[in-house]
């Protein structure tokens, strides 16, 4: 967790600020949104590792902010924190690609191990997934793409992109035959 970028789009400021206070003191980047729309421009283009997301906020609700970034391919985890319980939109959310659902009032602790758990998943998918700013490069099947669109690359653009990927904020020589 420590080192993750959490964005948290909550309008009770009593509870944002507990969730980030919480999230702040193990080590992550707290991104904050007190409501729907500013929530869902930094959901599109802060990069966050994992969203926090309230169902009923002002201006756009939990769910639209949650399909449009699923329309716009982020494969951000998103975890549902929301006082609403019934059946219809524990199944309405994870339909629309959330990843987890809490009911409020929640276990703190709880809600650090479902965290954890998204987590540790991501990290796994990364190492065989890079991101930089539109692009997204796979390194298992040496593929780029830019904004969901497949870039056409040479073997050699590719070793490249793929060691630059892999050695992101080292400064070491090295060959790339």
């Amino acid at each position: 967790m420590n080192g993750s970028r959490i964005l948290i789009i909550e309008d009770d400021p009593t509870l944002l600020r507990g969730l980030s206070d919480t999230f702040t003191a193990r080590g992550c980047q707290v991104l904050a949104a007190a409501d729907g729309e500013a929530g869902l421009k930094l959901a599109l283009s802060a990069q966050p590792d994992l969203v926090l997301l309230d169902i009923m906020l002002p201006n756009v609700n939990g769910y639209e902010i949650c399909r449009a970034m699923r329309e716009h391919s982020l494969d951000t985890p998103v975890i549902m924190l929301t006082a609403k319980d019934q059946e219809q939109d524990v199944v309405l959310g994870l339909n629309l690609g959330a990843d987890d659902y809490v009911v409020k009032p929640f276990r703190r602790q709880e809600l650090l191990a479902r965290v954890n758990a998204l987590l540790r998943r991501r990290n796994a998918v990364r190492q065989s997934v890079c991101r930089f700013g539109p692009y997204q490069l796979d390194l298992e099947a040496h593929r780029l793409f830019r904004d969901g669109r497949e870039v056409e690359l040479t073997a050699r653009e590719f070793r490249l992109l793929d060691y630059f990927a892999r050695n992101s904020g080292r400064a070491s020589p090295a060959t790339i035959s």
